[in-house]
């Protein structure tokens, strides 16, 4: 088998179909709502409606979170409020309901699937379906070793585009992407110093679990470190995932990549998916054009690659958990953007005048 090239995904990636944007648009004019009334809701429903090429759109209804699992080897160094390998509790706490994202899509019905694409932790402790798909165990001390080989960077993305393809075959209509990880803050802002050419301190963050400033200066002793062994690669995205990415991260890549490929909406939670986005940004142009920005979690590297990708974020409360929970917060208002722009009646027709003359109009308030 020939390496995979990520730059083929320019070819296979088409926008959004602009000339059913354009009907939507003519619809809302026509909706008895006054335009612009319902604020971005208007501008969402529009482009679900180029995205399922279908005016007016459909609603959302078979909508999954899927959450990509692994551990950093730079956790090793203290830069995460999580010690290394625990990443498997976080996966635990998902599949036993009690962690902020499980509450969240059991009182909104949205199923939840995890993937393990490199924990570092007895596969015995997970069932067999989350850890089946594992790539390594661990992703490697990026700030002085590659995150992984590029046959296992190449493995990784791979998963991604599959576990795409399973849920674009099975009807899902929308996705709510996420990741559950310890350490991945740590390598989604390296990649993102590493695209955005700037520096480790303006990316560096305090991460999901929260950090004090030591850990702060370590992280951001870290990602300077590992800028510097990502600088060189940044021609080939499949060697950057290897060198400064991550099994989880690589496979996120892989899934945003085919879920465009196959016309399927997603909506980004934190710093880790945009940093995943803009990877896949810079082999598909086009590709962000498939994806909505959940929130804003307050990681500077997140803001700072959602402006690179041209997507403002639903809402901004500050949610800082990841585990696809500020993503699966705004899901409500993507569905109520399709459900105004398919279920508000146009308005009727205004006449001149009444047959024969008439020049009573009658009107129904």
């Amino acid at each position: 088998m020939s390496r995979l090239n990520l730059d083929d995904f320019s070819e296979l990636i088409e926008r959004p179909d602009s000339g059913i944007r354009r009907d939507a648009e003519e619809r809302r004019e026509r909706l008895v709502v006054p335009p612009g009334s319902l604020g971005r809701l208007d501008e969402l429903g529009e482009w679900l409606a180029a995205a399922q090429a279908a005016v007016p759109v459909r609603a959302i209804e078979q909508p999954r979170a899927v959450l990509f699992a692994g551990d950093h080897g730079v956790a090793e160094l203290g830069v995460s409020g999580r010690e290394y390998g625990t990443a498997h509790e976080l996966v635990r706490a998902v599949l036993e309901g009690v962690s902020p994202v499980a509450v969240l899509a059991r009182r909104s019905g949205v199923p939840v699937r995890v993937v393990d694409a490199g924990l570092d932790c007895d596969p015995g402790l997970l069932p067999e379906d989350v850890v089946k798909h594992r790539v390594r165990r661990g992703s490697g001390r990026i700030d002085i070793e590659d995150a992984l080989t590029v046959e296992e960077a190449e493995q990784a993305v791979r998963l991604g585009m599959a576990i795409a393809d399973e849920e674009a075959d099975s009807g899902t209509d929308l996705v709510v992407l996420g990741d559950l990880s310890v350490g991945g803050t740590t390598a989604a802002a390296t990649l993102i110093a590493a695209l955005c050419g700037t520096d480790a301190s303006v990316v560096t963050g305090r991460g999901g679990a929260g950090i004090d400033d030591l850990a702060w200066m370590r992280k951001c002793a870290a990602i300077r470190d590992a800028l510097r062994r990502a600088r060189p690669v940044l021609g080939d995205q499949l060697e950057l995932l290897a060198t400064v990415g991550g099994a989880d991260l690589a496979a996120m890549t892989g899934f945003l990549l085919q879920c465009a490929v196959r016309r399927m909406p997603v909506v980004l939670d934190g710093v880790v998916a945009a940093a995943c986005g803009l990877v896949g940004q810079r082999a598909a142009f086009r590709s962000p054009d498939w994806w909505l920005a959940g929130q804003l979690s307050g990681e500077p590297a997140q803001a700072k690659a959602l402006d690179r990708l041209a997507l403002t974020p639903l809402l901004d409360h500050g949610v800082s958990v990841g585990e696809g929970t500020g993503a699966l917060l705004a899901l409500p208002l993507v569905q109520a953007a399709a459900a105004f722009a398919a279920e508000l009646p146009e308005r009727k027709a205004e006449t001149a005048g009444a047959a024969g003359g008439n020049d009573d109009v009658s009107a129904t308030d």
